[in-house]
Order: structure tokens, then C-alpha cells, then sequence
């Protein structure tokens, strides 16, 4: 096998400094590009009384602390998504009770009937903070809410009509457009997925919808879907993404990257042939959906270029894995020729 490096050089990251960031090392002897917490799992399935499973899940920096938004399917298995808080981003109280959305509107009242919701991302766009998840009516599609406090959550119009996941918000307008990641699907455990990108004036009317990038070979044969919110760094937006593949024992998960265009963000710059991450810590893979690693949400630290990255565990608990932007980077540049 022979690898050639392409245009390295350093990435400045965009963003505010991040001083209480969680972090370990990268174990001795190690030259992973990611690497798990020796704590992992950071949440288990029975963190609180009513969950059967808490996995999928997205994380973010609110007051002194952080603020969650965490799958948490219940004793019945109904899929459903609760609050959380925490000092150190690694030990979480989260609410018994499931997030119960409020309207925002008159004519939201009408299609707000809870089904279910899963795999939340949440974003910090101007002035509040922005929840995307996987929306039960009539069918998956993209449920848009947001909040001020984590007690307080207002659902609005769904973003698409059925069938569509992962929805994954950019952090700021781009070309005074709100842009967002999704994967259109199937009602089932589809079997096929690429990802697309749309735009929004306003978050309710969705249009200028463009191709992003499809199924490859290995790791990201059958199906791929965004992850964490895109990374704005000098280079382009840094997606973190999940590739799935079918083996003769099921669908097994894994997590790539790839670099998108600042201003165009559905042109692919550079992405990665190899997997940053797979399932293979036995809680990666033992579960309620073995072989599962897949990203929800990414913590950033531009002044260290450290990037804490949290993910599910075989649809049973909730990991989290260190590395760095620039090696990140680095490594999805490299072209692997065997």
C-alpha cells in the first residue's frame, strides 16, 4: 500500500476559545487519529429510571458548563429525547422526563402530535439554540425546534416532507441562506442513503437543493448520513459523517470525514478512504444494534485544535473519542492506493 500526502499545511479553526473542553491524552505507544476516553461509556443505558437505551446524542457548551439534547428510547421502546446538563461535559444529569414541545406557532399546533423523535443535533445559530432530530409524522422527516434554557423547547414546521434523516443544521447562514445536511430515505432500516444539501431563507420553506456526496467502496458502501455540525476551518467545513456497510451479520457503522466547500458547501473537497473510527470496543460492539459507532456531536477547542467527539454505542450508550482538527484533516487528504 502507498499513500500520498496532498497540500498539507496548517488549519486555523473559527471559533471562540474553549477552555474547559473534555480531554485525555492520546494513549502511549498510540497513533490513532481518534482515540476513545478511558471512561467510555461516559452514559449508560440505564443512566436514568425510564431509558431502556440512551445513545444518539448531541452535546453542546451552555453557561459555566454544557447542555444536552439525548436520545433516551424508554422501558415501552418508544423513541423519545430528554434534556440534560453537565459541569465537565462527561458526567450528566439528564431529565427523567422526555422534551415536551411547545408550538411556535398556531399552525405548527396542528402537526405537533408527539410519535416519536430521535437523534438529535443542536446548534448555536445568532440567538438561540437550534434542535434538528429524526420527526415521526406520518414517517421519518426533519423536525426543526429550538430553545433559549434547555427547559423551554418550541417545535416548528418540519424541515421536509417524509421520508428523511440526519438532518445536520451549518452553524451560520451561508450566502444569507440557513443550509442543512440531509439524508432522504426510506420508512424502514433503509438500505441506501447519500447525502444532499438544502437552503432556507427562513427555516420554514427549504429549497436549492443540491447533491453532496454518495456511497463509496468498504466502510461507506451502503448507506452514509451527516453527523456532528459542520466545522468551519480554513480549509472548508469539516463534516464529520457515518458510513454504513452490510456484512453477512448486518449493517455495521463507522465514522469518516470529509471537507466541504466554505461558500459552496456542497462541492467535496477532500474525503477520507479510511475510517477514523469503527466499532470495536466491546460496547461498540454488544448492544441492542451491534457494531454501531456513530457521531452526533463535536466539541472544539480552536486555540488547541483538540475536537471532542460524542457518538452512540451500539444504539445502547454514549461514547466519546479525542483527536485533533489538523490531523483530522490530514488524514482524509491522504490518497490510499493499494
Amino acid at each position: 500500500m502507498t499513500t500520498n500526502m496532498v497540500d498539507k499545511k496548517e488549519t486555523v479553526t473559527v471559533g471562540a476559545p474553549f477552555n474547559n473542553l473534555p480531554w485525555e491524552d492520546r494513549p502511549e505507544g498510540s497513533d490513532a487519529v481518534l482515540w476513545r476516553s478511558s471512561l467510555n461509556p461516559i452514559i449508560d443505558h440505564d443512566h436514568i429510571k425510564s431509558s431502556n437505551s440512551i445513545f444518539n446524542s448531541a452535546v453542546v457548551p451552555f453557561e459555566d458548563g454544557f447542555a444536552g439534547v439525548f436520545r433516551a428510547d424508554n422501558k415501552t421502546r418508544r423513541m423519545q429525547m430528554h434534556a440534560g446538563f453537565s459541569k465537565d461535559g462527561l458526567n450528566w444529569d439528564i431529565d427523567e422526563d422526555r422534551i415536551h414541545f411547545e408550538p411556535s406557532d398556531e399552525r405548527v399546533s396542528e402537526i405537533s402530535r408527539f410519535q416519536y423523535a430521535y437523534d438529535p443535533r443542536v446548534v448555536w445559530i445568532e440567538d438561540r439554540y437550534y434542535v434538528i432530530w429524526c420527526n415521526g409524522y406520518h414517517g421519518p422527516t426533519i423536525g426543526l425546534g429550538y430553545t433559549f434554557d434547555f427547559k423551554t423547547f418550541y417545535q416548528m414546521e418540519n424541515a421536509y416532507l417524509p421520508f428523511n434523516r440526519n438532518g445536520v443544521l451549518f452553524p451560520r447562514k451561508i450566502n444569507g441562506e440557513y443550509v442543512m445536511l440531509s439524508r432522504p430515505s426510506d420508512s424502514g432500516h433503509t438500505p441506501f442513503g447519500d447525502i444532499y444539501l438544502s437552503a432556507s431563507p427562513d427555516l420554514t420553506y427549504w429549497g436549492r437543493h443540491r447533491y453532496v456526496m454518495g456511497t463509496t467502496e468498504g466502510w461507506q458502501s451502503t448507506k452514509i448520513g451527516a453527523g456532528p455540525i459542520p466545522i468551519e476551518t480554513s480549509e472548508g467545513w469539516l463534516l464529520i459523517y457515518h458510513g454504513v456497510l452490510t456484512s453477512c451479520n448486518g449493517f455495521v457503522y463507522c465514522m469518516g470525514a470529509a471537507l466541504l466547500d466554505l461558500d459552496e458547501p456542497w462541492k467535496v473537497i477532500a474525503r477520507g478512504q479510511r475510517y477514523l473510527l469503527a466499532p470495536q470496543a466491546p460496547y461498540e460492539r454488544t448492544g441492542d444494534v451491534p457494531n454501531v459507532a456513530f457521531p452526533c456531536a463535536a466539541l472544539v477547542d480552536p486555540g488547541t485544535d483538540r475536537i471532542a467527539l460524542y457518538y452512540g454505542a451500539a444504539d445502547t450508550c454514549v461514547g466519546v473519542a479525542f483527536g485533533y482538527i489538523n490531523e483530522i484533516i490530514d488524514y482524509i487528504k491522504v490518497d490510499v492506493n493499494d
